[in-house]
């Protein structure tokens, strides 16, 4: 593997404050869940649990999604948008006038959704409209919450970005293996759903939320077809990881809608802690799993090889959520439920130090290979590989 020149090393130290920053969001989070589940947190404090959803979906997973996307699309204005969504998140930390980072959300939200517009110009398509649409739904969600309405009120639009977004990165994935004409029709139909489910929430809560949980059964059930997932079950390694890690994510996604479906709208209690950690951690982390080790070397020009370390990180999260979900909220069992809630925050944090791990010792590993190989003076230059503007 030939080293990152100097160009791509300085874009990473450029993002990587930004990425550092998604961390922090993402780590008081996990604090501020700790405070909800009425366990011991390193850090208490009134405003932590309020701000809780809003620091794990837009401060640390809208950051990460629109720092990619600047990366994608290139030059410096694009990286205004996770660079905002990061400041947020950071000020919402702080004792400073909630409505600041709430005006910040707005603004990352309001870029992220102008970048869509600029790679619809590019090259339009089914895939890019759902992440758009997801864009839009966290741009709708910050300037509610901006408005005073309650994030358990916000859920359905926090939902929206995050399974569009998502959904639309799997299309794009698996579209050179879609073979049914109508396969992309009927995701882009899925898409519609999804988004007419979430503004009706708004208006008509009840039936917004059955149509919502109805959208994201079909949803799950396009994903669960045509994703390539299935197929690399058979493989090993990485490939093998990954994809168990997204049929994972979409058992836990489907469960999200069962409850919506079969249960309706919940502003709080035990169906509502559900829907939010089966979403928020069951589809979204497992998510990240399966796709750091490629998304983290395309933003930081750092590598992150495959690493057994990470299987056991998965099946952590998803045993420690069937504890906390399946029995303590859905049998309403309290030990269940915080000890299930501790294990997710476990979880993720083994699965951060994994991850650092084995990027450390793999970057480690290049520079000595390069230190120690001499240069072939007849070796042809290797090309510059071609931007990805998808």
């Amino acid at each position: 593997m030939t080293p990152a020149g100097p160009s791509a090393r300085r874009a990473g130290t450029c993002r990587a404050p930004l990425l550092l920053a998604a961390g922090v969001c993402l780590l008081a989070g996990l604090d501020a869940a700790l405070v909800l589940l009425g366990l011991p947190a390193p850090v208490t404090g009134d405003r932590l649990p309020q701000v809780h959803g809003m620091l794990l979906v837009l401060g640390f997973t809208g950051t990460l999604v629109a720092l990619e996307r600047a990366v994608a699309l290139g030059g410096r204005w694009p990286h205004l948008a996770p660079a905002a969504l990061a400041g947020g998140g950071l000020l919402l930390l702080t004792p400073v006038d909630p409505v600041v980072p709430r005006l910040l959300l707005v603004a990352g939200t309001a870029v992220l959704t102008v970048l869509y517009v600029r790679f619809w110009q590019r090259q339009p398509g089914t895939a890019l409209m759902a992440q758009g649409a997801g864009a839009v739904s966290a741009l709708g969600a910050a300037l509610l919450w901006l408005g005073g309405l309650d994030v358990p009120r916000l859920l359905p639009w926090l939902v929206g970005f995050l399974v569009l977004t998502i959904a639309g990165e799997r299309l794009e994935l698996a579209r050179v293996a879609l073979h049914a004409p109508r396969a992309e029709p009927a995701f882009l139909a899925c898409v519609g759903a999804v988004v007419t489910g979430v503004v009706t929430t708004l208006m008509w809560p009840a039936p917004g939320t059955l149509l919502l949980g109805a959208s994201l059964l079909a949803l799950v059930a396009w994903l669960v077809v045509h994703d390539v997932a299935r197929r690399l079950l058979r493989s090993t390694g990485l490939p093998r990881f990954s994809a168990a890690c997204l049929l994972a994510g979409y058992a836990w996604l489907g469960l999200a809608g069962v409850l919506w479906l079969l249960g309706g709208p919940a502003a709080g209690g035990s169906r509502h802690d559900a829907v939010v950690h089966a979403v928020v951690l069951g589809f979204v982390m497992s998510m990240i799993m399966a796709h750091a080790p490629v998304i983290l070397p395309a933003v930081l020009r750092r590598p992150l090889p495959y690493h057994p370390g990470l299987v056991v990180t998965a099946w952590l999260l998803h045993g420690s959520l069937i504890l906390r979900v399946v029995v303590g909220d859905l049998r309403e069992i309290r030990a269940a439920w915080q000890l299930g809630g501790a294990l997710d925050i476990a979880a993720v944090l083994l699965f951060l130090l994994t991850a650092a791990t084995a990027s450390v010792t793999a970057a480690r590993g290049a520079a000595a290979v390069s230190t120690t190989t001499p240069p072939d003076p007849d070796a042809a230059p290797v090309p510059a590989a071609p931007r990805n503007d998808r």
